[in-house]
């Protein structure tokens, strides 16, 4: 297999990446065969599947655009996943100049290429780590230099925390995240559930496999379970619902690519909690 140029060095790219697979659903270029494959194998369960990544990005900049006008300009994106357009920083920054990103991920290929899509750009940046370490992501001199965190923070786990087993305690790193926030800070956050997707429990397991398959467990949680992700924080109306159903542009849906009127949109949760 020949490695594109924009790939950096040491990769395997005979691997599947989550963040590539989801580039690859979004109508990204950065993603390999061997992703495009993993993708086509999962919509073969679930042919909606990038009509759930559209409302997940709709809803993540809904509520970007919301955080700026509550006057909350500092984000801590974790799980940022491969720049496309509309990122956090694109959005926040159309809305207040002042505004400040540092985009997290573990993925080397989406970390490099936001390296390359930020450079000039001196209020934001991208720190390589992992969810399942908050301290190290706090202690980053990016964070450091960047956030002022005795101020209010966006805190986005946009699309991720499902990719987090029990067993890595993804509860103690929310709740580890949170407490290093001042009151006033926002959760922003996405989940996959078995609630709200149009297929049997049974077809949409299909989907699990796939992503257990290639080495990343997608854990398929509850409303309630989700829910719990937002302890220490006051959930805003309208609470934790489907995607398009938080706060839409307009009656009816959103204009950035949702399509509402498509069952798939409404698979899986978000919602946008204030901390006290």
């Amino acid at each position: 297999m020949e490695r594109p140029a924009w790939a950096p060095p040491g990769i395997d790219i005979s691997v599947p990446s989550v963040s590539r697979i989801y580039d690859y659903y979004l109508g990204g270029s950065h993603n390999f065969e061997v992703d495009r494959q993993a993708a086509r194998r999962a919509m073969e369960f679930m042919p909606g599947l990038p009509k759930i990544m559209q409302a997940n990005r709709a809803f993540m900049r809904r509520a970007v655009r919301h955080a700026v006008a509550e006057g909350v300009t500092q984000f801590l994106d974790i799980g940022s996943g491969i720049p496309t357009f509309g990122n956090v920083h694109e959005v926040a920054q159309a809305a207040s100049p002042e505004a400040r990103v540092v985009y997290v991920d573990h993925d080397p290929v989406a970390v490099a290429h936001s390296r390359a899509v930020l450079d000039g750009d001196d209020r934001t940046d991208i720190v390589a780590a992992d969810l399942r370490k908050p301290k190290e992501i706090l202690a980053a001199p990016e964070v450091g230099r960047l956030l002022d965190l005795e101020r209010p923070v966006a805190l986005l786990l946009v699309a991720v925390l499902h990719f987090l087993e029990d067993s890595d305690d993804p509860y103690a790193a929310v709740a580890g995240l949170r407490d290093a926030l001042a009151p006033g800070s926002l959760l922003i956050l996405t989940h996959a559930s078995y609630e709200g997707i149009p297929l049997t429990e049974e077809v949409a397991g299909g989907v699990v496999d796939v992503y257990r398959d290639i080495r990343n467990p997608l854990v398929m949680r509850t409303g309630q379970q989700i829910a719990d992700f937002f302890d220490g924080f006051q959930l805003l109306e309208p609470g934790l619902v489907s995607m398009p159903d938080w706060r839409p542009d307009r009656p009816g849906g959103e204009a950035e690519g949702e399509t509402p009127e498509d069952p798939y949109a409404f698979s899986g949760f978000g919602g946008v909690g204030r901390k006290a």
